[in-house]
């Protein structure tokens, strides 16, 4: 994961390389779906965990039912006044199809395509994935803080 470079939301590029030693959750995002309500719960894994090498990176896809429309500045404005996030966002990207970003296609090179918004790739503190979250397993499953202990330990 760490070869990649991406543009923040704001347009600048953020090297992932920034992230090596850290363990990452990558989530493709959209702010007019049924599951954008997990914003809260991303957010709230964010702050239980980011002073122990943790970090989320949110990837505004609109990939699935055109539930991303928005630009960059207008989908930051939406994440920060409704869901008060704080990760790392990124530019809108693509994440499925003949445009699907070199990230993504790294990302999905084992598990296959990802089928909707908020499926979440848990990567380890060298760049690997260690686990992949459907977008029905929420941030608050169990099964996603035990695999974050997991990668932290």
């Amino acid at each position: 994961m760490h070869e990649f470079t991406l543009n923040s939301i704001d347009g600048k590029p953020a090297p992932l390389s920034a992230y090596q030693g850290k363990v990452v959750l990558i989530v493709n995002v959209a702010s007019r779906c049924g599951f954008t309500p997990q914003y809260s719960g991303l957010e709230a894994l964010y702050e239980k965990y980011k002073d122990r090498g943790f970090t989320i990176l949110g990837f505004p896809a609109n990939n699935f039912g055109a539930q991303e429309p928005g630009t960059n500045e207008e989908i930051k404005t939406f994440c920060s006044s409704k869901y008060n996030v704080t990760f790392p966002m990124y530019s809108k990207i693509s994440v499925k199809g003949d445009d699907k970003a070199p990230l993504y296609q790294f990302l999905t090179a084992t598990g296959g395509e990802i089928q909707w918004n908020f499926t979440k790739f848990l990567v380890d503190k060298n760049g690997q994935v260690v686990a992949r979250f459907e977008p029905k397993v929420t941030p608050e499953s169990p099964e996603v803080a035990a695999a974050i202990e997991k990668a932290l330990r």
